[in-house]
């Protein structure tokens, strides 16, 4: 198997192992998630909820913005009613879930998402859901999966183009995983990366990009223009 720098697997896709539709049926933990949101980040304004779904049926829980957090937070929900393909040694990872924390700004509506600029991140947490299903693959801690060969800005008015999966740095630690009867649901935000970072976490692994996140105050609530936590200043023209 191709391996990183680091030593961390390297997966390629070039198409879907399953290229058949397969209609979803109703999602069987809405509900549990649905109360695990409320109970931990806050009220669920409106649900976005898909017409027609492949593998996996994935609705978006959206928080608004309040005083005690001044963010918008999408999380899905339906993306864990399958387990996924996860190593044989790699234990309580096979269900997940994902979420992504917006600015206060940020235009949430359906003229809004016309606009790609304000819907990538809403595209990015429903094709992520649905990811290892097609894929027969898995996702979770530190991986990074780009947009695209070789990976293109995410929009027009930002240079990030790839996203890592890290628990929550925002949320209290009660929200990264919901135990329930029959599962563990894992929950991990999208945190969106520059190309400098990435070759950095595939040279060292993930764990080396902490440094520069606490420095740079990096959280889940996304910036499309925020300091380059790898790319050095110049000082007197040099690098």
């Amino acid at each position: 198997m191709e391996k990183s720098e680091s030593g961390s697997p390297i997966y390629r896709y070039k198409g879907s192992d399953k290229n058949i539709f397969e209609i979803a049926s109703g999602e069987s933990s809405i509900d549990e998630i649905s109360n695990h949101i409320e109970k931990y980040i806050g009220e669920i304004h409106m649900v976005f909820h898909e017409i027609i779904s492949d593998q996996v049926h994935i609705d978006i829980h959206w928080v608004k913005p309040t005083k005690e957090r001044p963010f918008h937070t999408l999380i899905t929900s339906g993306m864990s009613d399958k387990p996924m393909n996860t190593p044989a040694d790699i234990q309580d990872s096979s269900y997940t879930e994902l979420s992504i924390c917006l600015p206060e700004n940020w235009k949430i509506s359906e003229d809004s998402f016309k606009d790609e600029k304000n819907y990538w991140p809403i595209r990015w947490l429903t094709y992520l859901a649905r990811f290892p299903h097609k894929y027969n693959t898995w996702l979770s801690y530190g991986h990074t999966i780009p947009n695209g060969n070789p990976p293109e800005p995410f929009a027009e008015n930002t240079k990030l183009n790839t996203i890592v999966l890290l628990p929550s740095i925002i949320f209290n630690e009660n929200f990264h995983c919901l135990r329930l009867e029959n599962k563990s649901i894992n929950f991990y935000s999208l945190i969106p990366l520059y190309e400098e970072e990435v070759n950095l976490k595939m040279k060292k692994g993930v764990e080396a990009l902490f440094n520069g996140f606490d420095k740079h105050n990096i959280s889940d609530i996304l910036t499309i223009d925020r300091p380059n936590t790898v790319k050095r200043k110049k000082i007197f023209g040099l690098f």
